[in-house]
């Protein structure tokens, strides 16, 4: 090699070398769940200074909590966004019950071995595409979670996990007319089904103790819906089943599934061997 050619090449190996270097701490550092931990702790910190008015176990106290009591890349989750400019919103809901203040919080915890998840990769539309494949971007998963709040601090009452990855849209509280019960529907967006999933728990002893869970969802040729199959206090629901051409779809039968205490599972009086857990 000539002398001016060895003169360009070695600084341009080692400006390669040193760039490769820097990359691989920043990939390092963005699955840390130190560098993660201080990151979120820094964002908390702008939150403090630019809210004006904080109260008792707000928002920003249950993302400290959170930070400081669960495991790494656990995660308080944010509603999905309405339009593509709003601001996102955390996804909890405030409420007094019989003289107890609660708070109702959506909260996502990354799976051990895996990379910590981004919040953002949970949520929406096109994360519902995740439940395909979502080891690369880590696993999320969700769990319904109540907390009291006593004398300023945080009590966590129960949770309750949630059977799917992503796809997280909304949170409401909402009343069984048949029955007069609470429950809280948590939405998701699937585009798999081309539809949405509801995951529904029901508040059959009260909210200071853990609900039951029913699932409901609509999408092409997919459909279950809440109903009253028997007079119990536990919710049912129906099962449909869709036939499908080149022309058209069409319902051609709906399948009544009921709660079994005995066996703790939902059942069907069309066949004993059909079941469902939820």
């Amino acid at each position: 090699m000539k002398p001016y050619l060895k003169l360009i090449a070695v600084p341009l190996l080692f400006l390669i070398l040193h760039g490769c270097g820097k990359d691989g701490e920043k990939g390092d550092a963005a699955t840390s769940s130190a560098k993660d931990e201080e990151i979120r702790e820094y964002n908390i910190g702008i939150e403090k200074e630019q809210t004006k008015n904080r109260f008792p176990c707000d928002t920003i106290s249950l993302k400290e909590y959170i930070l400081d009591n669960y495991e790494a890349g656990t995660y308080l989750v944010e509603f999905d966004k309405t339009y593509t400019y709003n601001v996102p919103k955390s996804a909890v809901k405030y409420f007094n019950d019989g003289g107890s203040n609660y708070v109702l919080a959506v909260i996502a915890k990354s799976k051990p071995g895996e990379r910590n998840i981004e919040t953002k990769n949970v949520i929406g539309y096109e994360s519902s595409f995740i439940n395909l494949d979502s080891t690369k971007l880590g696993t999320a998963f969700f769990w319904l979670t109540l907390f009291e709040c006593k004398d300023e601090q945080f009590n966590r009452l129960w949770e309750s996990e949630v059977p799917i990855h992503g796809g997280f849209n909304r949170l409401t509280i909402k009343t069984w007319t048949p029955k007069k019960i609470k429950y809280v529907e948590l939405n998701y967006e699937d585009g798999i089904i081309s539809g949405h999933r509801n995951y529904n728990f029901f508040l059959v002893n009260g909210w200071r103790n853990p609900p039951h869970l029913l699932e409901t969802y609509v999408g092409i040729v997919h459909k279950r819906n809440l109903a009253v199959v028997n007079k119990d206090n536990y919710p049912d629901y129906y099962e449909y089943r869709f036939a499908e051409d080149s022309m058209r779809i069409r319902t051609i039968d709906s399948i009544p599934f009921y709660w079994s205490e005995k066996k703790q599972l939902y059942i069907t009086e069309r066949n004993p061997r059909w079941f469902r857990k939820y």
